[in-house]
């Protein structure tokens, strides 16, 4: 009897046991498949990687602070300026306008450069040949226009230099003692050699008759005392999106032409027909600056953006 009831307690202890050992397993495997279920797909972190590196870096970056300039530069304004120099003009605050002189104004005198004076000094006397051609009514490659006095010549290409002769006034010497001023309104081509100048017959016939045709020269840069001052001429065809300028009657050679753009001044670049260009319009109708081979500056303001024709600029530079 007593040795059934301890069979009974034993098969009691096995039952135990293996709810025990079952409810555990059950317990294990909910908890593995919660394990698995929480952990992220591995080929989809792959693909994510990339993206969320960048998200993160975006972030990283420290926002400026009041007073604190940001790490990352702006583009500058100079960076969209095109590159034929000009700038973009800023924009006037509410309620304020740019004062603009009213009248043409002239700035100190500054010595003259090779730079200024290319291959046509001053003071420099130059060796070369005087040929004759038939001026007509004067005009030529310096875009004047009919001249009035006929006392001009041609400059051969090299000292014609893209149109820097244009406008100077030359002493011409033959070798019989004779002289004669003129004035360059032309360019004499090749085969006119450096030193060689193509004068009017008008001009030629007060060195020698006019059928010699060829004599030597020497011939010098003059700054006279002639009267009248500076006029400006806007091209035909010029319009606030395209221009060009041109100074007339001027008593030295310019140096350069600028215009007022962008709250500065923008040097023009010189043809060969001795027009100043604005490509792109910046300065066209606004003021205008020329200087001397002297270095001598002249503010010219009030010249409309009228296309050929001749508006007097009231000044004119210092005689030398």
């Amino acid at each position: 009897m007593q040795e059934t009831r301890q069979a009974a307690r034993q098969r009691r202890q096995r039952r135990r046991l293996m709810v025990g050992t079952a409810a555990g397993l059950v317990v294990t495997g909910l908890l593995v498949c919660l394990v698995m279920t929480m952990q992220p797909d591995r080929k989809e972190d792959a693909g994510r990687a990339p993206a969320t590196a960048v998200a993160n870096s975006q972030e990283a970056l420290p926002s400026a602070s009041p007073g604190q300039k940001s790490s990352t530069p702006s583009p500058s304004a100079t960076s969209a300026t095109p590159s034929a120099g000009a700038t973009k003009t800023p924009k006037a605050s509410a309620g304020k306008s740019t004062p603009r002189p009213s009248a043409s104004t002239r700035e100190a005198q500054a010595p003259v450069t090779s730079s200024l004076a290319g291959r046509i000094r001053p003071q420099s006397t130059y060796q070369g040949v005087a040929t004759v051609y038939k001026a007509g009514v004067g005009d030529g490659a310096c875009s004047y226009g009919p001249s009035g006095d006929m006392m001009i010549a041609a400059m051969n290409t090299t000292d014609y230099e893209v149109s820097k002769a244009c406008g100077a006034y030359v002493r011409v010497r033959a070798a019989n003692g004779a002289s004669v001023t003129v004035r360059i309104t032309n360019e004499c081509p090749l085969p006119c050699a450096p030193g060689q100048l193509d004068l009017s017959e008008q001009a030629f016939a007060k060195l020698a008759p006019v059928s010699t045709g060829r004599i030597s020269i020497s011939w010098s840069l003059l700054s006279p005392d002639t009267a009248g001052t500076i006029s400006i001429r806007y091209k035909n065809g010029s319009s606030p999106y395209w221009c060009g300028v041109q100074a007339i009657g001027h008593r030295n050679p310019l140096a350069r032409l600028e215009v007022r753009a962008g709250g500065g001044w923008r040097q023009l670049t010189r043809t060969d027909y001795n027009y100043f260009l604005s490509p792109d319009g910046s300065g066209c109708g606004g003021a205008i600056r020329i200087t001397d081979i002297y270095g001598e500056r002249l503010t010219i303001n009030g010249i409309a953006l009228r296309p050929d024709a001749v508006q007097s600029a009231g000044v004119q530079f210092a005689r030398h």
